[in-house]
């Protein structure tokens, strides 16, 4: 919710943005199909959401922009359409991506060969049909590495979007009383502890 309030903070006609909330029951063949060993996919299994949305998304929709949760946007979304990952999902559909990420995570099931979670199969079927994002609109790595979840701090330049990838989420080191200094660019936007706030008050 905090990447949603943060968008309508910024956009410069709120008033036109439209949220859509795509949900699917949640299929157990999924999760049993899924090849990746490094995950348990019952306990975290939206890390590997996008590599469904093709499957997912109906057969309409040309293009889809994917952003995670643990992000805040402080810029006009409207800027960001070559964004974080934009998927041209006709294409994605035509050239059977999903069965190619799948073939890189039983290769990952069999021979472990990459740690960085859910982006390197992407990268791996997608290399060389990439294109790059100007670095403001992903601010990454403010969650720390993967290991330890250690304090980052930011990026010379300027800044569109942050984004908590790696262990230490936001929510949990302010909760625990033990934020990194760039957590505290979360906290306007986290409606939960603003409300909790509230109501202790």
């Amino acid at each position: 919710m905090a990447a949603i309030f943060s968008i309508l903070q910024h956009s410069t006609c709120p008033e036109n943005m439209e949220f859509h909330f795509l949900w699917a029951r949640f299929d157990p063949v999924f999760a049993e199909r899924s090849p990746n060993p490094s995950v348990n996919p019952w306990t975290n299994p939206l890390n590997y959401a996008r590599i469904y949305l093709a499957d997912i998304i109906p057969s309409g929709v040309k293009r889809v922009i994917y952003l995670d949760s643990d992000l805040v946007v402080v810029d006009d979304i409207a800027k960001l359409w070559e964004g974080v990952m934009v998927v041209d999902l006709e294409k994605w559909r035509q050239g059977q991506l999903t069965q190619k990420v799948e073939e890189w995570m039983t290769v990952q099931k069999q021979k472990r060969i990459y740690h960085l979670g859910s982006l390197p199969p992407f990268l791996l079927v997608l290399a060389g049909n990439i294109k790059g994002v100007d670095h403001r609109w992903n601010q990454h790595g403010l969650g720390g590495d993967n290991m330890e979840g250690k304090c980052r701090s930011l990026h010379p330049g300027p800044i569109s979007l942050l984004h908590w990838s790696g262990k230490g989420k936001p929510w949990l080191r302010l909760d625990s009383r033990k934020p990194c200094i760039v957590d505290h660019l979360w906290a306007p936007y986290d409606l939960y502890r603003s409300s909790m706030h509230v109501l202790e008050e």
